[in-house]
């Protein structure tokens, strides 16, 4: 009993907190890294090779010489190559169609977050996040509308390393598959407004 006291008294003495507040505190981290570590790969599966669907490559395997193996599988694993979209593209791959993967862009870069459906698709904690370019929330730590954007202006050196860590931490889990592109600009009404003062 006295070794107990003696180390609620040091907790107390180092730390400025009370025994009960120290330990809620160490509990509450331990939910918050086993959360956070939640979203991203495991270090034994980062070398596994990537598990591909008959259906993500529409084949049907229904008669096959692998035995009784069902290849139709619902879900679509294959990440999609989309190469160049823009900010108004990317909002089709919200999570909002499941046939379409969830895709969200961190620094122009767009990852498929489909196999992360429980935090980005529709009602997980990061869904405002999908289809979208979300690099300023990340930097900023924030879910306020306003700040999914890809506008990095006025942000500190220390923001910018947290986002450098997001983006650090996409690429280990997530595949990319296109970077975002500006919207084109309307040359059309330009083109024929010259043609018109040519004649």
């Amino acid at each position: 009993m006295e070794l107990y006291s003696r180390m609620m008294e040091e907790i107390t003495f180092h730390t400025g907190l009370s025994p009960t507040a120290f330990f809620t505190i160490a509990a509450l981290m331990v939910v918050v890294y086993r959360t956070v570590c939640g979203m991203f790969v495991a270090p034994e599966d980062f070398n596994k090779p990537p598990t591909i669907t008959a259906s993500a490559t529409n084949i049907n395997i229904s008669n096959n010489s692998f035995g009784n193996l069902n290849f139709n599988d619902s879900t679509n694993e294959k990440p999609v190559h989309l190469g160049d979209v823009t900010e108004q593209q990317l909002r089709a791959y919200d999570g909002s169609d499941p046939n379409k993967p969830i895709l969200m862009a961190i620094k122009g870069q767009i990852y498929d977050v489909s196999t992360s459906k429980m935090f980005y698709g529709p009602g997980g904690p990061y869904a405002m996040f999908a289809g979208r370019e979300a690099s300023r929330a990340l930097a900023l730590l924030s879910f306020k509308p306003q700040d999914i954007n890809g506008n990095l202006e006025g942000l500190d050196a220390p923001e910018l390393e947290i986002l450098q860590d997001w983006e650090d931490k996409f690429e280990e889990k997530y595949v990319k598959v296109g970077q975002l592109v500006p919207e084109p600009m309307r040359t059309e009404q330009t083109q024929s407004g010259d043609k018109f003062k040519e004649s």
